[in-house]
Parts: C-alpha cells; sequence; structure tokens
C-alpha cells in the first residue's frame, strides 16, 4: 500500500525520471503534487504496471493533482554533464514548471542535487513507496515512451518503438551496423564489447 506523503501539513512533491540507462534519447522526469485526499488503487512504481495501465493512469494523474510537470534533458546535454546530473537537471526543470511551489520533495533514489530554497529528501525505491513518487515516475516514462515512439518512426533499424532507448542486443546490433545517430548518447558504451567480438569472428 502507497503511503500518500511523507511530511504531514507541507505541500510535497514527488519526483523521479525515467531512461538513466538508455543509450539514445533524453533523460525524462516529473514533478506531482498530490491533493492530501488523492486515492487511486491502481498506482503503483511504472516498472510494475503494463503499458495499458500507465497509459490509463496519466489523464487520472493530470486532472487530479494539484500540479504536475515533465522536465527533459537531451542526449547531447547527457554527453556534456553526465547522467546523473543530467537527471537532476530534469527533476529541476520539473520542479521549475510546477504551478504550485512545493514546500518539500520526496526524490526517487538515494542521490540529489538540492534544489534551492526546497528541502528534500530521497527515498530508496520511493517510487513503490509514496504516491507522488508512483504517479511522478508514471509521468516520466510515458512521455518519455511518447517521445521514443515518435522518433522511432525516423530510425526503424534501431527498434525504438520496442526497446524505448534501452540497451537490448538488436539495439546494440543496430548501433553496430549503421553507426549511432543525433539521438544516441556520445558518452555511453553503445557498442558492447562482446559484440565487436562476435561481429569479427
Amino acid at each position: 500500500m502507497l503511503l500518500p506523503f511523507l511530511k504531514e501539513n507541507v505541500i510535497e512533491a514527488g519526483c523521479d525520471e525515467a531512461g538513466r540507462g538508455c543509450l539514445a534519447g533524453p533523460v525524462f522526469a516529473a514533478a506531482v503534487i498530490l491533493p492530501t485526499d488523492f486515492q487511486n488503487d491502481l498506482l503503483n512504481d511504472s516498472k510494475q504496471l503494463t503499458e495499458k495501465q500507465r497509459y490509463a493512469l496519466r489523464p487520472i494523474i493530470e486532472e487530479q493533482a494539484v500540479a504536475w510537470a515533465v522536465g527533459i534533458v537531451s542526449a547531447k546535454e547527457i554527453d556534456k554533464i553526465n547522467i546523473l546530473n543530467a537527471s537532476f537537471l530534469a527533476m529541476h526543470r520539473a520542479v521549475d514548471q510546477l504551478k504550485v511551489r512545493p514546500e518539500h520533495l520526496i526524490i526517487d533514489g538515494n542521490r540529489f542535487r538540492p534544489y534551492e530554497g526546497i528541502k528534500h529528501q530521497c527515498v530508496v525505491k520511493g517510487d513503490g513507496k509514496y504516491m507522488s513518487i508512483a504517479a511522478a515516475s508514471i509521468l516520466a516514462k510515458t512521455y518519455r515512451d511518447d517521445y521514443m515512439n515518435k522518433i522511432a518512426a525516423d530510425y526503424p533499424a534501431y527498434q525504438w518503438t520496442k526497446n524505448k532507448g534501452y540497451p537490448t542486443k538488436a539495439h546494440r546490433e543496430a548501433i553496430e551496423q549503421f553507426g549511432p545517430t543525433e539521438h544516441h548518447r556520445m558518452s555511453f558504451t553503445l557498442i558492447d564489447p562482446q559484440l565487436k567480438l562476435e561481429f569479427k569472428d
């Protein structure tokens, strides 16, 4: 059972990101402030839900949230500042856009760069513990999936509609065969060293 909030009597926003481990595409993050009486039996960590369930929950979250926003950091920015800093920046950009300023942030994970003027607390596996973080995980995941499905039309060989940019064998083989695209993170290990050996045999 997910908890409604970590701190009582404050405006609390949950934050989470999606796409951190991908080889291609931006990292997306969301920040969500839910009303104190919010309830939904289906709401859970996005990874525990089916695609259909995530997309069913998204409009409910958007309609019922006190405020919500999505932040994006591009692959080129990731290459400049590294994926950890990019994840923090995406969350900051999401918080920047909230129409209601939170008094407290709860962050999925164990690290965060403080947001000026707002206290925060990191929660390991927070997307399976707190409703606002779970809601943020769903928005970040679905908006990122939408983006990857859109750019996949221009680069069908990489199968982004299936892998969403994650390092599957088929994705790595396509990079080996066709090279990286403008959407690939050049600071990542795009080709599995083992794959290179296989291609040479």
